[in-house]
C-alpha cells in the first residue's frame, strides 16, 4: 500500500494531524482498497522561510496592494 507524504507548514497541532492521518488512511483504503494498517503517512513541517512560490519565500511580507 501508499505511503502519502504531507509537507505542509509547521504550526499544526498533534490533533489536526492525527484527524488528517485518519482521514487519509479512511479515504486511501476506501479507494485503493487494502487495510488501515498498510497505510503509512509521513509529516514534514516546513519552516514559512524554507517554503517559496513564484520565487517569494512565504516569510516576506506580502507586496503593497497585493
Amino acid at each position: 500500500m501508499p505511503t502519502i507524504r504531507v509537507e505542509l507548514f509547521e504550526g499544526r497541532t498533534v490533533e489536526q494531524k492525527r484527524a488528517l492521518a485518519a482521514a487519509l488512511t479512511e479515504a486511501t483504503v476506501r479507494t485503493l482498497g487494502g487495510s488501515p494498517g498498510s497505510v503509512d503517512i509521513l509529516f514534514f513541517d516546513i519552516a514559512k522561510h524554507d517554503w517559496a512560490t513564484g520565487g517569494t519565500l512565504w516569510s516576506d511580507p506580502p507586496p503593497p496592494g497585493g
